[in-house]
């Protein structure tokens, strides 16, 4: 672990940079997903507890370098405050003298949050002299936004470089989760990759083979690989241009001793609609006017031997068409029983992106995960190997 945390830091009576990621859906002025709110109060909580000022960065949508009132952050301090326990105060820059006024005027006890950086051109750029406006601002920096870490901005790396800096608790909770899972992780390890298709998914297969001892691959991305073996998919959704690209995959894996696990039974239908009529057949045996929408049940008990026999599992995209029932039932089947794994203490499990964490959400599972990251394209870029510029500035 080559970036400190916010115990190694002195904080009694400093001025503590916080970049946070509270770039929350609001509709008619209100929060509707508090979910990024809830995860930074730990930080902010314990930066007051130790005697410091929680001053806070953050964009809020694409404004693209100009005050679009819209995107201002103003409107979320009533759900800040709820989430602290306590007053935030509001500047209407995130540098400059608005900004130098509002940290000069905070209370003890108080946090406050500075507009949106994205409001400076200089932000995405990474721009050094809007860097060092921002780092007159404090005397610590405090990354807590691992979601925009893959990102090269002012206030995600710049400041790393211009202020001491440290990890926050949100922060430091994925990287060691993800460490745990990837750097150095308990094996066998097993990652599941699921989603619509393969063409997004090619750096992470790429590292995973040679990483993994295990991946079990599902989704529309399944369909693709059972068309490279000369299967016949029927009308389901599948990239038949990257049938080589999936053999080429497959190959890797032997190589590296990493084992694929595919669908050896679909559920198949006519139409994609919620409770459309459906069979169970072998995977090669999909009729040429049907199309996939899940696995079946032997291969959701396969999947559930790999996880018995596993230490470690990594999972990023369901299995099948979860968002409609009854396509939803291995993504669950199997998102359960890594959740019983992890609760009897037998297995550590890492789940990220988008539609994976709706998928475990609303499977039930997600609560005994081990580690569940809301980060998105940051997750997806660890795993596909790729050094995040807001992590290694920390590690500098």
């Amino acid at each position: 672990m080559a970036w400190k945390t916010l115990d190694e830091m002195q904080l009694s009576g400093k001025r503590v940079l916080t970049r946070v990621d509270i770039n929350v859906p609001v509709a008619d002025g209100q929060v509707t997903d508090s979910t990024r709110i809830d995860r930074i109060v730990p930080t902010v909580k314990d930066v007051l507890a130790a005697g410091g000022k929680p001053i806070l960065l953050a964009h809020f949508g694409r404004p693209k370098g100009e005050r679009v009132p819209e995107m201002s952050l103003q409107q979320l301090v009533p759900a800040l405050e709820a989430a602290f326990g306590t007053k935030v105060m509001f500047a209407a820059d995130c540098v400059g003298p608005a900004a130098e006024a509002a940290v000069n005027a905070l209370p003890d006890g108080d946090v406050l949050l500075l507009e949106n950086t994205r409001y400076h051109a200089g932000e995405t750029k990474n721009d050094a002299d809007l860097t060092a406006a921002m780092a007159k601002l404090g005397d610590i920096f405090c990354n807590d936004a691992f979601s925009a870490a893959h990102r090269a901005h002012s206030s995600t790396c710049g400041l790393a470089h211009a202020l001491p800096a440290c990890a926050g608790r949100l922060m430091q909770a994925e990287l060691s989760a993800l460490e745990a899972a990837l750097a150095d992780p308990v094996r066998p390890v097993t990652a599941v990759v699921g989603g619509a298709k393969v063409s997004t998914k090619l750096e992470l297969l790429g590292n995973l083979v040679a990483k993994v001892d295990n991946i079990v691959i599902g989704g529309g991305m399944a369909n693709t690989f059972l068309a490279a073996q000369g299967i016949d998919v029927g009308k389901s959704l599948a990239e038949h241009d990257m049938t080589n690209t999936a053999t080429e995959i497959l190959t890797k894996a032997r190589a590296a001793g990493c084992t694929i696990v595919l669908p050896t039974d679909v559920v198949v239908a006519r139409e994609f609609a919620a409770n459309a009529a459906n069979e169970t057949v072998a995977a090669d045996a999909c009729p040429a006017d049907a199309m996939i929408l899940d696995a079946g049940p032997a291969t959701v008990a396969a999947v559930a031997d790999v996880f018995e026999n596993s230490k470690t599992l990594i999972w990023n995209g369901p299995m099948g068409a979860f968002e409609i029932a009854p396509f939803n039932a291995a993504t669950d089947a199997a998102a359960l029983q890594a959740a019983a794994l992890t609760k009897a203490g037998k297995l550590v499990s890492v789940a990220g992106g988008g539609d994976t964490v709706a998928a475990l959400n609303a499977s039930g599972a997600a609560a005994d995960f081990s580690y569940i990251s809301t980060a998105g394209g940051a997750f997806l870029e660890w795993m596909e190997g790729k050094e995040l510029p807001g992590v290694a500035a920390l590690s500098q």
